[in-house]
């Protein structure tokens, strides 16, 4: 299935990824939700599952935001209308949301973050604000409006007090009405608010954007292992100043000139092992050391663990956070490892494995990261 209609991911990618909104009408023909309103808030009353509920006129002031494990009385004494049901990572909960998930290959799977799932009643709605991320956002059930506002950024002003982030200004510059199976596309700091038409359901897709700071933490620790002496700040191009204690601009491009020397596989490794990262790290099972590739013909990885791989001047295999260095003859493994959330035993060992990869392999299943599928 092709979830962007008439438009090719070639057109998709040059002309609206990362660079204006797209609507797409009936891009899920039929579609199903995953689950009802009532298995959502059941969710929610899990305290491991991320959730928040969000009422536009609360007993304690505009906007007001609480956050879960819920209980049943919670939701007995929300209003009828004008309240928002948001729950996180679906996806780690629900295998079928991982499907959902696989739809959206055409972006780098290291780029996707979770599948999170909001239910509204009439009106309903977290306010005018904006994403630092791309975001698809797909009309499961009922009818949601979406107003699409200004290009916003850290200097642009949200109300004082609601514990969510609310656009001051809100400046709309279009409206549609989603169905069940359309879809909108969102760039980063687009302004958007959308409003619940009756009972709704949405879900919206969203994609890992590490800020700079994140990157930089990161690119240092590998960049300290980095053991080339000749890999220096340089500055043939030095010219007479003023003032000897002054560091100009001219320096700064010179650093920065510097990092970008840096090791290709140094830099990828930094995103891998970034892009990776458990998005909640105390949800990881505790090791199992007598678990066994034997234990089971069928295998899953589960909805929370994250992989990608790299090869550059070496090839490795990034899980959860970690880089493991693979054999390169071990490529097309490491391919179906990544590529795949359901595996036969002997796929994931093949007879040609290398001795380190079995190794990998078996820490991956003593880690519980690959799961017999039962």
């Amino acid at each position: 299935m092709h979830v962007l209609g008439d438009i090719s991911v070639e057109t998709f990618l040059r002309d609206y990824w990362q660079k204006k909104p797209l609507l797409i009408r009936n891009a899920w023909p039929g579609f199903e939700p995953l689950l009802s309103a009532e298995e959502l808030a059941g969710l929610s009353l899990d305290e491991e599952v991320e959730s928040r509920l969000i009422q536009e006129h609360g007993e304690d002031g505009p906007w007001q935001l609480k956050c879960g494990p819920f209980t049943e009385d919670d939701f007995r004494q929300l209003p009828d209308s004008h309240w928002t049901l948001l729950v996180q990572a679906v996806d780690h909960w629900l295998p079928e949301a991982c499907e959902l998930l696989e739809q959206f290959r055409f972006i780098p799977g290291w780029r996707r973050d979770d599948l999170m799932i909001s239910y509204a009643t009439d009106g309903g709605s977290v306010g005018p604000h904006y994403d630092q991320y791309d975001v698809f956002l797909l009309q499961a059930e009922g009818q949601r409006e979406w107003r699409l506002g200004q290009h916003c950024d850290s200097h642009s002003a949200c109300l004082q007090g609601p514990a969510i982030r609310v656009l001051e200004q809100f400046e709309q510059n279009d409206s549609w009405i989603l169905n069940p199976g359309d879809m909108l596309y969102l760039p980063p700091q687009l302004a958007h608010y959308g409003i619940a038409r009756g009972e709704c359901m949405t879900y919206s897709i969203g994609f890992r954007a590490p800020a700079a700071s994140d990157l930089a933490d990161t690119l240092a620790d590998q960049l300290s292992m980095c053991k080339n002496e000749d890999w220096r700040y340089q500055d043939p191009d030095l010219e007479p100043r003023q003032d000897d204690a002054e560091i100009t601009a001219s320096d700064a491009q010179r650093m920065l000139k510097a990092l970008q020397q840096a090791p290709i596989d140094q830099l990828q490794a930094a995103l891998g092992q970034l892009m990776t990262e458990a998005k909640y790290p105390e949800l990881v099972p505790e090791d199992l050391p007598d678990a066994q590739l034997s234990d089971a013909e069928h295998w899953q990885r589960p909805g929370f663990v994250r992989m990608a791989y790299s090869q550059d001047t070496c090839l490795r295999l990034y899980v959860m956070g970690e880089a493991y260095a693979i054999d390169a003859n071990d490529l097309e493994w490491v391919r179906y490892l990544c590529q795949q959330r359901r595996y036969t035993a002997d796929r994931l060992h093949p007879p040609e494995l290398t001795t380190d990869s079995r190794q990998v392999l078996d820490t991956l299943i003593q880690r519980q990261l690959l799961q017999p599928e039962d």
